[in-house]
């Protein structure tokens, strides 16, 4: 099969970066990380969505999952990327015909082999046990096997930097068989994510030197670890060099520390660096991307993750805030909104007035910055905040606390009493509670059980609630997290409770602070249910 054109150095027009996922065999390695197959099948269809060119789906042969996804794609192809399957180069002292792996390749269907082989001398001897002349072997017959078959063959050069470190010749050789044998790509793998840019750089530029020897064009891909955190610096610095395909996962999901994250590599290229990646509008929809992923992974999105997390552009201290109202990019190094992401203001004992004048605004609230009332609101908040109340995850919260304040705000119900009990019969544990509410002048007095004292209290709360206010029905609690504040106090330690709450599409998150964790708890679900009336037919749901 001949090589495919991959040079993408073409004079006059814009450089363009392949860009190579996988996460479904790759980034599944990493700690917490176990996806189905139906998810891999739905992250495949979500990057192929995009335009990514190449989507690794894993290692055929070696669980049902992988062999379920490739059969699932192989009767509905992916319409614009690449499917690859990965495996290793034949077994040492074998042939292509009787390896099991190799085998399992050609059955999966893909049209791309990712064939990964040892390209540190340590490695061959240490670890396959085998002599660096049959490891040459190993890999040119099993890059020519593939070929035969009329498949695309990439090559991954795994150790590559650490065997260029500790023999430059015999790591460049190894991935030259692999290109004379006829792979389209050699990827230089930092396995063990230890290199350094400068170490990255010079190994990608002999790998240049030595491919400007062969006939056809070869390109030159990098694939990176974050073991020193340097995995996106590092791919970066793989392109400078020469590189022309990325490999990495989303969110950077992997084995140890992880893989380069695609995410923040592709930002880079096309943001930082003017280079072609994925199609024109696929970055703006990097943030949902993340966000997709996580959820399927059923991992949490770090607050903190660049571009696309929730904090990506989040702006806490009063001054920044402040800059950022006069000029929204004064603390803002892109807008948000080219990779899909928004702008948040924090609010906390460190926000200042230019804080609460813009999350007001964003609840459709105008306050003045000079009035009285706004400078009391300022130092209001700090002393909750120092009670042990936190609104920066809890922006349902500060609005009814804004709410609340306005002159001529009432709230719809008023708790009155609440008991909660929990009792343990036989080896079944029973919790109920009992609340009066008032509405409007009459007080509902109801119970309900639960299995808890919050979910009793919950559960008693919409009896008393859902006759007089039905929107409360559709109202889900989806998550619920405690903090002890102060641990050294014991049991009498103060408790902070979040709520994240939701009806239909939307959730919203509510925070309740007290000595008594049923009380703490009370606050949140009386925010939650308050702010879902409230908003019932202002915001759609």
């Amino acid at each position: 099969m001949p090589r495919p054109a991959v040079s993408t150095h073409t004079k006059g027009a814009a450089r363009r970066v392949v860009v190579y996922d996988t996460t479904l065999r790759d980034g599944a390695q990493g700690p917490a990380v176990s996806f189905s197959a139906a998810d891999k099948v739905r992250i495949a269809r979500a990057l192929d969505g995009l335009g990514f060119d190449y989507v690794e789906g894993g290692f055929p042969g070696s669980n049902p999952k992988d062999e379920e996804l490739f059969a699932t794609l192989l009767a509905h192809p992916l319409k614009r990327a690449k499917l690859a399957a990965f495996g290793a180069t034949r077994r040492a002292g074998g042939t292509c015909e009787d390896d099991p792996n190799i085998k399992a390749l050609a059955e999966s269907g893909a049209t791309t082999w990712t064939l990964v082989g040892k390209s540190d001398t340590w490695q061959v001897s240490a670890v396959l046990g085998t002599t660096p002349n049959e490891n040459l072997a190993m890999i040119r017959e099993s890059v020519a096997y593939g070929i035969a078959l009329g498949k695309e063959v990439i090559f991954d050069a795994e150790h590559f930097f650490d065997g260029f470190a500790r023999d430059a010749e015999y790591a460049i050789e190894a991935c030259l068989e692999a290109a004379r044998a006829g792979a389209s790509w050699v990827v230089l793998c930092d396995t063990n994510g230890g290199s350094l840019p400068r170490e990255i750089r010079a190994g990608v530029e002999a790998m240049r030197r030595g491919l400007g020897e062969l006939d056809g064009p070869v390109g030159i891909g990098i694939h990176c670890h974050n073991d020193c955190e340097l995995a996106v610096a590092n791919t970066l610095e793989g392109v400078a060099a020469g590189a022309d395909m990325v490999q990495g996962t989303i969110n950077g999901y992997g084995e140890r520390c992880g893989n380069a994250n695609l995410v923040s590599v592709v930002a880079n290229l096309v943001l930082k660096l003017g280079i072609e990646a994925l199609e024109s509008d696929s970055l703006a929809r990097s943030t949902d991307l993340s966000r997709t992923v996580a959820e399927i992974a059923n991992l949490e999105l770090p607050l903190q993750q660049p571009y696309v997390g929730y904090g990506a552009f989040a702006h806490k201290g009063g001054q920044h805030v402040a800059a950022v109202l006069k000029h929204s990019d004064a603390y803002q190094h892109i807008d948000p909104g080219l990779v899909g992401n928004e702008p948040h203001v924090l609010v906390s004992e460190l926000s200042g007035r230019g804080n609460i004048l813009a999350k007001a605004r964003e609840f459709g609230l105008e306050l003045d910055r000079n009035d009285p009332h706004t400078r009391w609101l300022v130092q209001h908040l700090k002393e909750l905040e120092h009670q042990g109340y936190s609104y920066e995850a809890a922006d349902a919260s500060f609005e009814m606390l804004l709410r609340r304040l306005q002159p001529g705000y009432e709230a719809p119900w008023k708790v009155a009493d609440f008991t909660t009990m929990v009792r343990k019969d036989g080896d079944t544990v029973h919790a109920e509670a009992t609340v009066k509410v008032e509405v409007g002048g009459t007080v509902y007095h109801t119970a309900a059980s639960g299995n808890g004292p919050v979910n009793a209290l919950d559960a008693a709360l919409r009896k008393a609630l859902s006759p007089r206010f039905p929107s409360l029905r559709g109202v889900g609690l989806h998550d619920y997290k405690v903090r002890i504040l102060d641990s050294a106090a014991g049991t009498a330690a103060t408790t902070r409770v979040l709520i994240e709450s939701g009806r239909g599409l939307r959730r919203w998150t509510t925070v309740g602070c007290s000595s008594n964790i049923i009380e703490a708890s009370l606050a949140a679900l009386v925010d939650s249910f308050e702010y879902a009336q409230l908003t019932k037919t202002s915001r759609k749901t």
